[in-house]
């Protein structure tokens, strides 16, 4: 069996990660979208994630449950390893991951690809803005670290969400069928 391929999307806060990664799912039924684990409140709303408190992230993680895990805005991300493990089946899985985390991910999932959405700052600023989780201070916090630049090393794919939906899903859609080719 031919082994399913993963990938990680990437961006600043407000680009529209997790929009076009529902867009793929729709469009693409065969992917595994990772559903990841934060330590912040389900109800807060956002992506389709499990929430949970620090003390059981941090439990789970010493149990070895997360291919990958990482720190950001205050809290704890985990990827469950028995949904990248699904690659292994010949499935392509998808997750939202974090720019600071991939060197890690490369070495713990062979092969990653890496997918980059993107916006500009003004549209950032206005998502943020928009979906009310953030202070403004944390705004300007999140708009500073846009310019992040990936560690070295990966071939990556960049989408450019700057427009519609529509336009923003197809270019995904486009930067996802070129990495499977």
């Amino acid at each position: 069996m031919t082994p399913g391929r993963i990938f990680a999307v990437v961006g600043p806060s407000g680009a529209g990660k997790d929009t076009l990664i529902a867009a793929a799912r729709a469009a693409r039924p065969d992917l595994v979208i990772v559903r990841r684990v934060i330590t912040r409140p389900t109800e807060a709303g956002g992506e389709d994630f499990e929430g949970t408190t620090p003390e059981d992230f941090d439990r789970r993680r010493a149990m070895g449950e997360f291919a990958l895990d990482w720190q950001a805005h205050g809290l704890s991300y985990g990827i469950p390893a028995d949904q990248i493990a699904l690659a292994a089946a010949g499935r392509d899985v998808m997750f939202n991951g974090s720019r600071a985390a991939l060197d890690v991910a490369r070495d713990r999932m062979p092969g990653l690809r890496v997918i980059v959405v993107t916006a500009p700052s003004a549209v950032l600023a206005e998502r943020l803005a928009g979906r009310g989780r953030e202070t403004h201070a944390q705004i300007v916090d999140r708009l500073a670290r846009a310019s992040y630049a990936l560690p070295e090393g990966f071939a990556v794919r960049v989408v450019m969400n700057d427009s519609t939906l529509e336009v923003g899903a197809q270019r995904f859609l486009d930067a996802l069928q070129a990495e499977s080719a």
